[in-house]
């Protein structure tokens, strides 16, 4: 029942932070640049639905309502669900140095988007 919890928790969670700029970091390993749709940071606009193409976070090739490196407000919901990967500081499902044949891809766009 946590993970019901879960995406609406994420959600609102984005949707009262933002990420900050600090360092650029990527773990996009397939070819090609990753670009964001609506913004010039990188990051997902505020009204991004969650799970949607919007929804993605270029600067750590995640989804951006998920993304723990641009909000860490959600590590707790991870550790709690047991996807964490403490030797790297991120959900073990986007670990990429754990998991080097994970595939993590951003949602097509859909209707007039």
């Amino acid at each position: 029942m946590r993970t019901s919890l879960f995406f609406p928790l994420a959600f609102l969670t984005f949707m009262s932070g933002a990420c900050d700029n600090k360092e650029p970091v990527t773990q996009n390993k397939s070819p090609g640049p990753v670009t964001a749709a609506a913004s010039p940071s990188g990051h997902a606009p505020a009204h991004a639905k969650p799970g949607s193409h919007e929804d993605w976070c270029a600067e750590h090739a995640v989804p951006e309502s998920l993304c723990t490196r641009c909000n860490a407000s959600l590590v707790p919901a991870f550790k709690a669900t047991g996807d964490w990967c403490v030797k790297h500081e991120l959900p073990e499902s986007q670990c990429l140095k754990c998991n080097p044949d994970l595939k993590i891809e951003r949602p097509p766009k859909t209707g007039g988007t």
